[in-house]
């Protein structure tokens, strides 16, 4: 399996490249910002791009995925319940003094319980709500893709519209409950593991208890 991750954005957001390498389907996370890196991150493994996903609609987390998907193709798809956050990405990114084009609408929605099949690898969904009310994780392989619902000894904030600090406990108690082998593949910052964050991460005592 290729993995790669780019940091992209004035944010440095995370796009995760997860590509099977018999096959050379791709599945492409997050595409926040930079298309020219991730395409050439993509042609450097001869990569075809079979999925976009966003974990979630925040603009550092969607900003590129209509040029990505324009420019190599793909079926774009996140949770249904992220669309009015989606929708609204480049009037947000306005708000933080950051420009991009107009998302281009889903191709389809996920929603728990959902699998995805990328070349011979294969992926589950799991809805994780609390950073935004369709933050989604996909999971699989050996990995999860954790979007801004958890990081490397912290969790996403939940000030902004449409977050929740009680849906967020859910969503950590849910991640929990999943293999500590698991290798975390956050939305911002460092991988982790399942295992270390059981016992690492500052919202743990809190939320688990």
């Amino acid at each position: 399996m290729i993995i790669e991750t780019l940091a992209v954005g004035p944010l440095q957001a995370n796009c995760h490249i997860i590509g099977d390498e018999e096959t050379k389907k791709a599945l492409v996370v997050d595409p926040g910002d930079e298309p020219k890196k991730i395409l050439s991150a993509l042609r450097k493994h001869g990569l075809e791009v079979d999925r976009i996903v966003c974990t979630h609609g925040h603009f550092d987390h969607v900003g590129a995925a209509g040029e990505i998907k324009k420019a190599a193709g793909g079926i774009l798809m996140l949770h249904e319940s992220e669309l009015g956050i989606y929708s609204a990405a480049a009037e947000m990114a306005a708000f933080w003094g950051y420009k991009f084009g107009e998302p281009v609408q889903p191709d389809s929605y996920l929603a728990e319980g959902d699998q995805l099949n990328i070349g011979r690898l294969t992926f589950n969904v799991l809805h994780t709500p609390g950073h935004s009310p369709g933050g989604i994780c996909l999971y699989g392989e050996g990995i999860i893709l954790a979007g801004d619902t958890l990081f490397a000894g912290s969790v996403g904030r939940t000030d902004f519209p449409g977050g929740s600090m009680h849906m967020l406990k859910a969503s950590f108690r849910k991640l929990m409950d999943l293999p500590g082998s698991l290798v975390v593949l956050s939305g911002h910052g460092p991988s982790t593991t399942i295992g270390e964050e059981r016992t690492d991460n500052m919202f743990a005592h809190e939320f688990l208890d």
